[in-house]
């Protein structure tokens, strides 16, 4: 289904019935991440997956963060969601963090997988923004196929070399289904060059935050152990024998950590 705010069409979708989960996918990701919750009608949990600007059936040209935080918000006042929990992976995971500190009161708690709060020193997000602004002039020039040639191989992702062939030539199509201008207005208004930085507003969240990262992502597990000292009320989670993205590669742990932190905290 679609929501149209000013220039922008969200797809979302509602699988299920029960305790209210928002999804939020990752870069090249889309609604598509989420089908080993989503397929499956057995968690007494309503999923409400969201294609994030420039990615799957959304339409228009990627926003900056916050003002793609402010159209969420009004979508899930149309959809009655008054209090949820919200879930992120990597990008989504800023992006998702970005949305409770705007609007924590909606929060019942929050997930973040293999996510960050951004850059804290404005020499590296500068850099950053550079990078992103070339990677963004990579993919309109060479086009998708070639961009994600490149990217299923970058270090971040080599976990997943060790999945089933088929696992990878699904994930392969789902990023294929992107557009150049797309993926390259994601990079511009929403790349972690582009995003200011979250880290003193960490001790402001009070409400249940659930940290995950892979074991073989070291990076990320470094990220949420500093991001763990400042959360008021957040445990961290480090799912052995994962890369970045924990809900591809170890399904069944992600499916159950997730499910299990919703009805926890569900009076």
């Amino acid at each position: 289904m679609y929501y149209s705010v000013e220039n922008m069409d969200y797809w979302y979708e509602i699988h299920g019935e029960g305790i209210p989960v928002v999804l939020f996918h990752g870069f090249t990701g889309s609604s598509a991440t989420w089908q080993t919750l989503t397929g499956q009608d057995l968690f007494d949990v309503k999923f409400i997956t969201i294609d994030l600007p420039g990615h799957g059936r959304t339409k228009g040209i990627a926003k900056t963060m916050n003002a793609c935080c402010t159209d969420l918000h009004q979508l899930f006042q149309e959809l009655g969601l008054k209090k949820f929990f919200l879930a992120g992976y990597s990008m989504g995971g800023r992006t998702a963090l970005s949305y409770a500190i705007k609007y924590p009161e909606t929060i019942q708690g929050l997930l973040l997988e293999s996510a960050s709060p951004g850059l804290q020193v404005e020499s590296e997000r500068k850099a950053r923004a550079e990078h992103d602004q070339l990677l963004a002039e990579r993919i309109e020039e060479e086009g998708v196929e070639a961009f994600i040639d490149y990217w299923e191989n970058i270090a971040l992702f080599s976990s997943q070399k060790k999945l089933p062939l088929d696992k990878q030539e699904e994930i392969r199509k789902e990023r294929l289904l992107h557009t150049a201008e797309g993926l390259a207005s994601s990079l511009r208004g929403m790349g972690t060059g582009a995003q200011a930085s979250n880290w003193d507003k960490l001790n402001e969240l009070h409400f249940p935050v659930l940290l995950l990262a892979g074991s073989l992502d070291t990076k990320f597990v470094k990220l949420n152990e500093s991001m763990l000292q400042r959360l008021p009320n957040a445990v961290l989670e480090v799912c052995q024998g994962a890369g970045h993205a924990i809900h591809v590669e170890k399904p069944q742990i992600f499916n159950e950590l997730l499910v299990a932190f919703a009805k926890s905290y569900t009076s």
